[in-house]
């Protein structure tokens, strides 16, 4: 039991502090580009929040938070919460790692976090990422991630 928790204290932290991260286009415009641009993403914050920024091609820079996503402590809080996320990023996460994915890894992980990124040209990405529960791998690299952007973009997200 205290080494769950101690892993799992080291792997929230893993997000503090500042840690690169890249967003390389898997479905969408971009992805069809020769070849297609890598985003670099700056992740900063401790424990259960932080910042995000991502510069895109055309210097746009989008920034917004990233927060982690409690799972529910029990069937009557999950059945309030449903099944899904609101922002239902489930076909995204298959997309990227494989069918059922989603449902199969990050559904219920204990670290689980989402964001939203706004830019100043109009651009909104949507981000979230997951650290596997059984990965005892303590660094950013265990950490998963996808995103997507309000011009029909899909990204994997990789640390």
């Amino acid at each position: 039991m205290k080494r769950s928790l101690v892993l799992l204290l080291l792997g929230i932290s893993t997000l503090s502090g500042c840690a690169t991260a890249r967003l390389y286009p898997v479905k969408g415009p971009l992805s069809s580009q020769t070849p297609p641009p890598v985003y670099v993403a700056n992740v900063k914050g401790a424990f259960n929040s932080g910042s995000i920024t991502v510069t895109l091609a055309d210097g746009e820079a989008c920034t917004g938070r990233w927060e982690t996503i409690h799972r529910p402590k029990n069937a009557k809080e999950s059945a309030a919460l449903g099944t899904a996320p609101t922002s239902n990023m489930s076909a995204e996460w298959d997309t990227v790692y494989g069918p059922g994915f989603y449902v199969a890894h990050v559904l219920g992980a204990r670290l689980y976090a989402r964001a939203t990124l706004t830019g100043a040209k109009g651009t909104i990405l949507d981000v979230e990422m997951y650290k596997p529960n059984n990965e005892e791998n303590t660094t950013t690299a265990a950490i998963k991630g996808v995103a997507k952007d309000n011009q029909d973009n899909t990204y994997k997200l990789a640390f």
